[in-house]
């Protein structure tokens, strides 16, 4: 615009000079003016039109950027989302996981200390060093326990059923003893010498196998079996002669002959 004034200022005295009077003059620089004018129109409208344009591409990147924005926005927001759930199993996961070492844990004990209670334990039975069954040697000191409180009828269930279930157990010999002496206690003779007869083909080397042979004696005295009270004292004094119990069994004869 600058360069068209600066043309139009240089043109004037050069047609003023031409046509050679005011008038001419005047209309000349009038329609330089107008021509002017125009072009400063034109040139204005195109600039605006530039513009314009300028404008609408601007306008249309713009709304294609938010859109952009908006969509990277989004997928920002699903991924936080995503990640957010993604952690919040992790924890469960981990939750679980420790809670589950812990039920483990808790089941190994368990287990441990069950199989500990069915491990052997050792004991002397009879002077000997033997392994038994834990339960097996809680069965019979409580059976033991009714005999020493002299509770002989349920001794005499306990140890009768101590015998039927560890039937190969270490503690049957003394178990059959005492359940003889339970039996003797409360008068049933038959089953008490049945017992301490089982006691001494069981173990006839049993400690109290020569006990076990008084017993006997003492039972067919109260069957009124004199002579085979006799025969058992007999039998005994030859089986053990150098027991303590032979002492007994020979004074006991003298007095039944």
């Amino acid at each position: 615009m600058a360069m068209a004034l600066s043309l139009a200022a240089l043109s004037i005295p050069a047609q003023a000079s031409l046509f050679g009077g005011d008038d001419e003059a005047r209309r000349a620089i009038l329609d330089l003016r107008q021509r002017l004018e125009q072009s400063q129109n034109a040139t204005r409208a195109l600039i605006e039109q530039n513009a314009k344009t300028q404008n609408q591409s601007q306008s249309q990147a713009i709304e294609q950027l938010r859109g952009a924005l908006l969509d990277l926005q989004g997928q920002i927001e699903r991924l936080k989302s995503d990640l957010a759930q993604s952690l919040g199993a992790q924890e469960r996961l981990a939750r679980d996981l420790t809670e589950l070492q812990l039920r483990q844990k808790d089941v190994l004990i368990s287990v441990e200390d069950r199989l500990r209670r069915f491990e052997p334990v050792a004991t002397t039975i009879d002077g000997k060093e033997v392994m038994v069954d834990p339960s097996e040697k809680s069965e019979f000191e409580k059976a033991m326990a009714f005999f020493r409180q002299a509770d002989f009828p349920t001794a005499q269930t306990a140890l009768s059923s101590f015998v039927l279930r560890y039937d190969s157990s270490a503690y049957v010999p003394s178990a059959l003893f005492w359940l003889g002496n339970a039996q003797y206690a409360i008068k049933a003779y038959k089953e008490s010498m049945d017992n301490f007869q089982r006691l001494l083909n069981m173990a006839p080397k049993h400690p109290r196998a020569a006990e076990a042979m008084l017993a006997i004696s003492n039972v067919q005295i109260e069957l009124k079996d004199m002579a085979a009270a006799r025969k058992t004292l007999e039998d005994l004094i030859a089986a053990y002669p150098e027991a303590e119990t032979a002492s007994t069994a020979r004074e006991r004869l003298g007095r039944l002959r």
